[in-house]
């Protein structure tokens, strides 16, 4: 007669094992990617007529430099899905140390060549978009997108990622 305990060892043994064999079982910290894009807007709402700007930063995870960017940003399907906001990207700048310059390729565009020169390991570069919320647009509704990047490095590797979203803007009613 088996007791309560040992029961309940064989099945956390069972469990234990079929989480290893399917890939679910916890695993140790992992490396970072070897690149990260993130997103921050400075305003999470505007009404019609208004302007937020939709910053993406680009981070070197690796030990060798990024040569190479490219990346898409398109509206999410929710978005879409409600053709009274109207909105586009009127402007694009890269941050850099001795200030914000101009940047090119904005919406759903190649946005690689707005990131600059070459990213070292352990840096980042942002370059913000400002989007431009028409004056005539719906209000209620959320704005978001998403996007997806490739990133090639100085040791002929690269990486991909995505889909990445930047956080909403709510177009409210004055």
């Amino acid at each position: 007669m088996r007791s309560p305990l040992m029961t309940r060892l064989g099945l956390g043994a069972v469990l234990a094992l079929a989480l290893a064999v399917f890939g679910m079982a916890p695993t140790a910290s992992a490396d970072p990617a070897p690149a990260a894009l993130t997103f921050a807007t400075d305003s999470a709402t505007t009404t019609p007529g208004g302007t937020v700007n939709l910053s993406m930063t680009i981070t070197n995870n690796k030990t060798y430099d990024i040569w190479f960017v490219y990346q898409t940003i398109e509206p999410t399907w929710l978005t879409t899905q409600r053709p009274d906001l109207k909105y586009s990207f009127t402007g694009c700048s890269l941050a850099t140390a001795a200030g914000a310059t101009p940047c090119s390729g904005t919406g759903p565009a190649n946005l690689g060549t707005n990131y600059g020169a070459t990213i070292p390991p352990g840096q980042s570069r942002t370059v913000t978009l400002t989007l431009q919320v028409a004056a005539d647009s719906g209000c209620n509704g959320n704005i978001g997108f998403y996007s997806y990047y490739y990133a090639e490095f100085s040791d002929s590797t690269n990486t991909s990622g995505g889909p990445v979203y930047t956080p909403q803007t709510r177009v409210l009613c004055a």
